[in-house]
């Protein structure tokens, strides 16, 4: 089955055309049309009040089965906090060379560190991370490239120290 696009779903509130700004440079990464479009879900069925955070595994499955399809690939875009169990946190996740996966900008805020606003930062960080899930859709794995945008990222400063584009071997992969 041929690929057609990738569907981007944002799921609550994000700044009037910051996904503009996304769409261009995941169109180009991908050679793929990009579709961005409102998602609507019931995000209190995935929050664990322990942790005061939504559960990323559960939200991972719930875009799989209700939003993706198998000529697409799907990432679920949120602005809440994100966990799986082993993790205290986590930007995105996504099946590798699956169908879909899940990205979040709530930590990628300059102002969550106390640090001041940078509307331009937070469009870089959040280009980043999704490009980063998709590649993992794509069946890429995390890079030892400290350039490639499929280097983990524990921090958000690790996102910073990356480029928002594959590195040659990765770029060869899902050529």
């Amino acid at each position: 089955m041929k690929l057609e696009r990738i569907k981007l779903i944002s799921f609550g509130y994000f700044e009037k055309g910051l996904l503009d700004k996304v769409v261009k440079d995941v169109e180009y990464e991908f050679q793929l049309p990009v579709k961005t479009k409102e998602g609507h879900l019931d995000l209190s069925l995935f929050y664990d009040p322990a942790r005061r955070q939504y559960d990323g595994f559960r939200l991972l499955k719930e875009i799989d089965s209700s939003f993706a399809k198998e000529t697409n690939k799907t990432l679920g875009l949120f602005n809440v906090d994100l966990y799986i169990p082993i993790l205290t946190y986590i930007f995105g996740q996504a099946y590798l060379n699956g169908r879909a996966g899940i990205a979040s900008i709530y930590r990628l805020r300059n102002e969550r560190y106390g640090i001041f606003k940078d509307e331009m930062i937070l469009v870089d960080r959040f280009r980043k991370e999704v490009i980063h899930e998709l590649g993992h859709t794509f069946g890429l794995v995390h890079c030892y490239d400290p350039d490639c945008v499929m280097r983990s990222s524990t921090y958000v400063e690790d996102i910073d120290q990356k480029d928002h584009k594959f590195c040659r071997q990765c770029r060869e992969k899902i050529s």
